[in-house]
């Protein structure tokens, strides 16, 4: 069974930095191309960032370019997502799963206030 699960959110300030985690099981992780997306309260989920299966393209929304890193360590069957000059519209739960969207993650909380 395919599980996708989240962790490292929490609450930071406007400009400070947080790195989620993603631990993916059931499934050969070397194999897919998986991203992240990111839902605020009251809104749709928005695509964040995508990474393919050896990690050779990466892709971004622009709204995080420049500022969010995806990564994956296939060894670790666990996909990141680093992110730094956080803003309070980043504000969302942020899940992982594969690019496809038939697979995600339950998130995990991020909250960017002061």
């Amino acid at each position: 069974q395919v599980h996708f699960v989240e962790s490292g959110g929490g609450l930071v300030q406007p400009g400070g930095s947080l790195t989620l985690s993603c631990e993916g099981s059931g499934f050969s992780f070397s194999d897919w191309n998986l991203d992240w997306v990111r839902q605020a309260p009251g809104k749709g989920p928005d695509w964040v960032a995508a990474i393919d299966a050896d990690g050779g393209r990466i892709r971004y929304a622009t709204y995080v370019k420049g500022r969010f890193t995806i990564s994956r360590d296939n060894a670790k069957n666990t996909l990141y997502l680093h992110m730094t000059g956080l803003k309070p519209e980043d504000t969302a739960v942020y899940m992982c799963g594969k690019t496809d969207g038939t697979y995600r993650g339950r998130g995990t909380q991020v909250t960017v206030s002061s």
